[in-house]
């Protein structure tokens, strides 16, 4: 009786662990589609962010900016600006469009999440809105590393737009 129960825990495990293998290979496959997809339609990659469900990512191609659905043209970039808990810590301006520097700066309500995580975003200001890109609150420096690469990417491209590169 012994070796039939262990016998069908050792089924019921592999069970699992199949199961687990195979919905990591799904969600492989599905991001690599998404990847694909992104290089298709001429974009480069600049972060795969974490979302609740997925991942979400940040691409540009020669004119916009995209994060998952939402885009913004880059000629209508007035400021962007990389948040901590919703307050403003980084910020580069554009001198093309003179009343982005009579803006305030971005600041979201601000998630009672505590002092332990620190939660990084990152505003991009347009003419048309701002976009904001949730890079996410996960410790060792995750989220700052992927606020930083997004913010770059749209500082640099304000700055060529600028003449200052």
């Amino acid at each position: 009786m012994r070796d039939l129960f262990a016998a069908l825990v050792a089924l019921a495990l592999l069970a699992t662990a199949a199961s687990l293998a195979t919905t990591l290979q799904m969600y492989r496959r599905r991001r690599l589609r998404a990847r694909d997809s992104e290089r298709a339609l001429g974009r480069t990659i600049i972060a795969e962010i974490p979302d609740a469900d997925d991942l979400v990512l940040f691409s540009e191609d020669a004119s916009r900016f995209y994060y998952g659905e939402q885009s913004v043209d880059k000629d209508l970039i007035i400021a962007v600006r990389v948040l901590i808990n919703g307050a403003p810590i980084a910020a580069a301006v554009s001198r093309r469009h003179p009343e982005g520097a009579q803006r305030q700066p971005t600041s979201f309500e601000d998630r009672p999440e505590g002092i332990a995580r620190d939660r990084w975003d990152v505003a991009v200001e347009a003419i048309n809105g701002t976009m904001l890109v949730t890079c996410g609150a996960i410790r060792e420096r995750v989220s700052q590393e992927l606020a930083r690469c997004v913010f770059d990417a749209v500082k640099r491209e304000l700055e060529r737009r600028n003449g200052t590169n």
